[in-house]
């Protein structure tokens, strides 16, 4: 088996890093500091190409395919975390929402503008009593000649405050549970949808995220996303990408937490000797460099297989488990190796440290993505 990655994505590989440092790096503090990214950022990432790198030329992509994507992933997962979940929320999500359903006259309207960064989507799914639950969400869609009729709400919904386009998930048939879930996409400024304010949180400062209220909203039957009742596996398949690239970020910030701990190890003098010199220090660099080379080989393989077509929602889970899990031990040692600098807001440290954090909960807990695994198992046995 070759691992190499091919001529193409290596050179995009260097391109996106390029951009990432030259383009969005000198403003990952100031985006922290003021909870906010500039507008400027995101289109310039859209003119990078960036919010279509893993989909489509048809639709609007760059059409390097799904380890195109985590490639390029990777590279933004070494700024602040927030300017990739703008990205991962729109493209990955919302795009890969209405990619997965189709139909086309659908996609056609709806993927350039995304794929382009000139439109920010958002993904509906989650409710205060359906997180991990997604198949007992409450929403409701009645159907009223050629519109729907929505009624209920969503909770932390990345992109809310800022998105101009959702597909947001609703039932049509409560009676069927999940199977009369159904997706669609829903315009900012439509009666009858409220946007709540931006939700403070522990980390990830500069990406929003709010609650969505549907009050009689009528949305256009020619806004569903494919078939009545086809909307929980266009969620779950939309997932199983969304982990993909939650893995690749965690593999790009694990890797520049390992590159500042090895020089700061290599600088920082106690005793008369660099703290490198020390066997607890050597074994926090070595378990690091392991994991996240064992991560990035996980990202590899599923994408590679997703984008020959075969099912990854197992290989997802395992992948997504394994990388944020991993990231959450190289950002705590991280901190452990820069002592109390590495607790101090006057280094990036800290902040990764907090970002880091919710990886192991959104787009499905670590004991959900168990759950995924052991229940593949059990199916083949």
């Amino acid at each position: 088996m070759d691992l190499e990655l091919p001529e193409e994505l290596q050179l995009l590989q260097k391109t996106v890093r390029k951009f990432v440092d030259d383009k969005l790096a000198p403003h990952e503090k100031a985006i922290e500091e003021n909870d906010e990214i500039p507008r400027a950022l995101i289109t310039a990432m859209g003119e990078a190409g960036l919010f279509g790198i893993g989909h489509d030329e048809k639709w609007g992509g760059q059409g390097f395919g799904k380890l195109g994507y985590c490639v390029a992933i990777e590279q933004a997962g070494r700024v602040n975390a927030s300017l990739w979940n703008v990205i991962g929320a729109s493209a990955g999500l919302f795009g890969t929402a209405v990619e997965l359903g189709g139909p086309d006259d659908v996609r056609a309207r709806y993927l350039p503008q995304i794929f382009s960064g000139e439109k920010i989507g958002a993904y509906g799914l989650s409710e205060p009593g359906a997180g991990s639950d997604a198949g007992s969400l409450k929403t409701a869609a009645i159907r009223q000649g050629n519109e729907y009729v929505i009624e209920g709400f969503k909770t932390f919904i990345t992109n809310a405050p800022i998105a101009d386009l959702f597909v947001i998930f609703a039932n049509v048939a409560p009676d069927r549970g999940s199977k009369g879930i159904t997706a669609f996409v829903i315009e900012r400024g439509m009666a009858g949808l409220e946007i709540g304010p931006n939700d403070a949180k522990m980390g990830l400062h500069g990406s929003t995220a709010g609650q969505l209220f549907f009050s009689g909203l009528r949305v256009p039957a020619a806004n569903r996303v494919g078939e009545e009742g086809q909307g929980f596996k266009i969620a779950l398949g939309t997932l199983d990408m969304g982990r993909l690239g939650l893995a690749s970020h965690a593999v790009g910030v694990a890797q520049r937490l390992l590159e500042a701990c090895t020089q700061y190890a290599k600088a920082r003098v106690q005793f008369g000797k660099p703290i490198a010199a020390n066997q607890a220090i050597q074994w926090m660099l070595a378990d690091a460099a392991t994991e996240i080379h064992a991560a990035r080989l996980m990202v590899y393989d599923a994408a590679a297989r997703a984008d020959r077509g075969e099912r990854i929602t197992q290989r997802a889970a395992m992948t997504k488990l394994f990388a944020t899990e991993m990231l959450g031990r190289v950002a705590d040692n991280a901190v452990q190796i820069h002592g109390g600098m590495g607790y101090m807001r006057e280094l990036w440290i800290e902040r990764a440290y907090r970002d880091a954090r919710i990886t192991r909960i959104y787009e499905g807990t670590s004991e959900v993505q168990r759950m995924v695994i052991a229940g593949g198992l059990l199916e083949n046995t």
